[in-house]
């Protein structure tokens, strides 16, 4: 490969909550590792590989130049996304107009919410949900009602429309949360899935929050659909929200970016957005963008995603060998969600004994309960094989080994 996923990258002292918060204390970190035992981050959903080296070369030329004072986002910044999501979403008719910076997708959604909502009112998320969903929209004053995902006969995650519109129906629902490609399970939409949603929220005249940000990192052989892509109507009812932050590891920089069609809804989310005063762009994110979506950035996605899904395919078929634990395998992001039921009924306990387990060794996975999975554990991949063989070697070492 033309770019670097094999060598290990030390984070200590760099900043990284993935690795310096394990062992102080709070958080979702349970506890720092035994002696002898180094940390393997698996929690923590951003990437243990550095970035595409035009994302530091962008942001160097412009720190060359000592002044950094108030800016407007430049033409090359609205270019470099309307050329990235029509080569790789097949997305046409999109303009500068219809973009608009976020400082995170959370606060996106929090900002969508507000302009087509009252605080109390009821939003529609799809359960397993993301923990970023529940923290913000809890604080934010909306109470969430959630339609759980139920499993084919082949175990692939699906939605309940049947379920979705009961929930619409009787609690008067008028804004939802989608979360495509789906975090947690990894599941990517098929499009007559997003149509069948997308009929749903227009017969009962609900607002959509598309959270899209793992849109490009899809494993081989799926593809991605913009929900705004699959009629005219979902186009206008739908707030969509992307960056680069989760494709190339920038969480850190901070920058993220609507995609809003409708003129009045694209009004109100900016005139709701600029309320408080936060939601200003950082100049060294948005050359972050620009070096990331630069032609070698679609490379090193490619790449990226050739290697992430080599990981997936090792990690399950791995995780097939251990007793009582099993995994849907995803179609999209570098999470794995695993159900770890069987383990906990035969050993009789909780779910927190066996995550206690694995950190006690170094290896450094997710409590699933807070994204409502009652057995299971949330485990990052998006790092070097040797890595990810080298966890695995542990459990079956130490955890999974009665």
């Amino acid at each position: 490969m033309k770019y670097d996923f094999t060598s290990i990258m030390d984070r200590r002292g760099r900043d990284a909550i993935a690795v310096d918060m394990v062992g102080q204390g709070g958080g979702f970190a349970p506890g720092g590792p035994k002696e002898g035992f180094d940390v393997i981050p698996m929690w923590v959903a951003d990437m243990n590989f550095p970035a595409v080296p035009t994302v530091a070369e962008a942001m160097i030329e412009r720190a060359m130049h000592p002044a950094y004072g108030y800016f407007s986002p430049t033409a090359e910044y609205f270019d470099a996304i309307i050329r990235w999501q029509e080569i790789r979403n097949d997305v046409r008719g999109l303009e500068a107009r219809h973009i608009g910076y976020e400082n995170g997708v959370l606060g996106g959604v929090v900002t969508a919410l507000n302009t087509f909502c009252s605080r109390g009112d009821k939003v529609l998320v799809h359960s397993p949900t993301y923990i970023g969903f529940t923290n913000s929209l809890h604080n934010a004053g909306y109470e969430i009602v959630h339609s759980p995902l139920v499993k084919d006969g082949d175990g692939l995650w699906r939605m309940d429309f049947a379920d979705m519109e009961r929930q619409l129906r009787d609690h008067k629902i008028h804004a939802a949360i989608l979360c495509s490609p789906h975090n947690p399970t990894g599941r990517v939409w098929e499009r007559r899935e997003l149509e069948q949603a997308m009929e749903l929220y227009k017969k009962y005249d609900v607002y959509v929050v598309s959270d899209e940000i793992w849109s490009d990192l899809i494993l081989t052989g799926f593809r991605h659909t913009p929900t705004q892509s699959v009629s005219e109507d979902a186009r206008m009812r739908t707030v969509a929200l992307y960056a680069p932050s989760k494709t190339f590891n920038l969480a850190g920089l901070v920058g993220s970016y609507h995609i809003i069609y409708n003129p009045r809804l694209k009004d109100r989310h900016d005139k709701e957005a600029s309320l408080s005063h936060y939601n200003s762009m950082n100049v060294m994110s948005m050359h972050a963008l620009i070096g990331a979506y630069r032609p070698e950035g679609y490379e090193w996605v490619d790449e990226l995603r050739q290697v992430i899904t080599g990981n997936i395919d090792w990690a399950v078929e791995k995780i097939a060998r251990f007793d009582g634990i099993s995994v849907t395998k995803p179609q999209g992001t570098y999470m794995l969600f695993l159900d770890c039921e069987g383990w906990c009924r035969k050993h009789g306990c909780d779910v927190g004994v066996l995550l206690k387990k694995g950190w006690d060794v170094g290896v450094c996975w997710q409590d699933g309960r807070p994204f409502h999975g009652p057995y299971h554990i949330r485990m990052n991949l998006a790092l070097p094989l040797s890595r990810v063989q080298e966890a695995f070697g542990r459990l079956e070492t130490y955890v999974f080994n009665d």
